[in-house]
């Protein structure tokens, strides 16, 4: 569904300035169906790297496919969900989810139908006339998710997704959402800062290293399907997967 080669990004200095190199020869694919996470120390290029993949950001060298046509800007193939909520505050739960299609030009009916639809998968029927600042944090992602996931994406990238929530909060909202996305099938990117989220949520984990980001390793999650969060932590394939991407990442001098 994926595939990504020798991608490199350089962004030119400004006023004297050096260019900075963020990406060198950065290459994957991911299979249909699948979800990947990409994690890395901060700052090494991981939120450039998804922007390209969306067609928000032009690649400097290098190749970026999505369904085997070549990404060159934005497109409806491709969906992403952000760290901050990006919502209309105009409009509502319903509205929000709605603009995608609208825009897109899908007839009223099959747009009312889809937006019902994908407004019930994320659980927010409830609140579908209420407005951005009458919903928790949590909600208001959720009313990213059902936007993105109207659209039928081929692709599904995450940035993040977790990232402005307080810890309880982000801790049901990534249950609920695996759920959500076991329903939907989509292949997915996430981009995350956390290892037990990677290892939760994915088929395969790819580590970057410090900036200029390279491929470290493409670590593959051989755990069950559904999974549940308490036993995944519990169980020492989880314990052993955590201690090998540690020892990856410590090396590279950076928090994550």
């Amino acid at each position: 569904m994926v595939r990504v080669v020798d991608l490199c990004k350089t962004f030119a200095g400004e006023r004297g300035r050096d260019d900075l190199e963020v990406l060198r020869n950065i290459r994957f694919d991911v299979g249909a169906g699948e979800l990947v996470s990409i994690i890395g120390p901060s700052g090494c290029g991981k939120t450039t790297l998804i922007r390209i993949l969306h067609g928000l950001e032009a690649a400097t060298s290098g190749s970026v496919s999505v369904a085997g046509k070549s990404v060159t800007g934005p497109a409806r193939s491709r969906a992403i969900v952000f760290q901050h909520f990006n919502l209309f505050p105009w409009l509502t739960v319903n509205q929000n989810v709605a603009f995608g299609l609208e825009v897109s030009g899908l007839p009223a009916v099959e747009c009312a139908e889809r937006t019902a639809r994908f407004v019930r998968l994320v659980g927010l029927q409830d609140f579908a006339n209420h407005y951005p600042r009458e919903l928790s944090g949590g909600m208001r992602q959720r009313v990213g998710l059902a936007r993105a996931l109207a659209l039928d994406p081929d692709l599904l990238l995450l940035d993040e997704p977790f990232g402005a929530l307080d810890a309880i909060t982000r801790e049901q909202l990534q249950r609920d959402v695996a759920a959500i996305l076991a329903e939907s099938r989509k292949t997915v990117v996430l981009i995350t800062h956390s290892m037990d989220e990677a290892i939760f949520f994915s088929d395969r984990i790819l580590v970057l290293s410090a900036r200029p980001a390279r491929m470290l390793e493409d670590v593959r999650v051989d755990l069950p399907r559904p999974r549940s969060a308490d036993a995944l932590r519990a169980s020492p394939q989880f314990a052993g997967v955590r201690e090998h991407l540690w020892s990856l990442l410590s090396h590279e001098g950076r928090p994550l």
